[in-house]
């Protein structure tokens, strides 16, 4: 796969939680084709695997506006230009450890490019989410991947980055 050009000057990184390992495969795929650096968002409690459990314990967090801790998280998104950022869809909106990624920063001046996976709901809410979390960054140019589809998506992100000029 050979990379997109960018700009070189721009700093970028692609932020993502992968609950199922979909969003993962898109975020990998960001930085194969940009070359940008990369960084996983985990919360300490691991949700659970049953379909069923995660479900409600995510209607339960969002629900609740609840924020959990992460493991780890960057010291700085200052000398970043660009930040892609990966969720789910969980209840029409990004996963709860996206929310305290997002909320943990001033993005003030930022762009940030959302990622989505779904199974049917697309973006749903994530974007005017994103930017109520974020109301001084430009939030631009999001796109939402089949999680089922996501292991052949190679030339939908490259079609998206390119559209996108990234």
């Amino acid at each position: 796969m050979q990379m997109i050009n960018n700009d070189s000057s721009k700093k970028i990184l692609a932020a993502y939680f992968s609950h199922s390992g979909n969003t993962r495969v898109i975020a990998e795929q960001i930085k194969k084709i940009i070359g940008c650096e990369i960084f996983e968002i985990k919360p300490i409690n691991v949700y659970p695997n049953a379909y069923q459990a995660v479900v409600d314990q995510a209607k339960k967090e969002i629900n609740a506006n609840y924020k959990p801790p992460l493991t780890v998280n960057l010291e700085t998104i200052d000398s970043y230009d660009m930040i892609f950022i990966g969720s789910p869809n969980w209840w029409s909106t990004i996963a709860p450890p996206v929310a305290t990624f997002l909320t943990a920063f001033d993005f003030n001046g930022k762009v940030i490019i959302p990622f989505i996976t779904h199974e049917g709901s697309r973006m749903g809410r994530s974007v005017s989410d994103i930017k109520k979390m974020c109301p001084t960054a430009s939030v631009v140019d999001e796109h939402s991947f089949r999680g089922s589809s996501v292991k052949n998506a190679q030339n939908e992100v490259i079609d998206w980055l390119k559209g996108i000029k990234y």
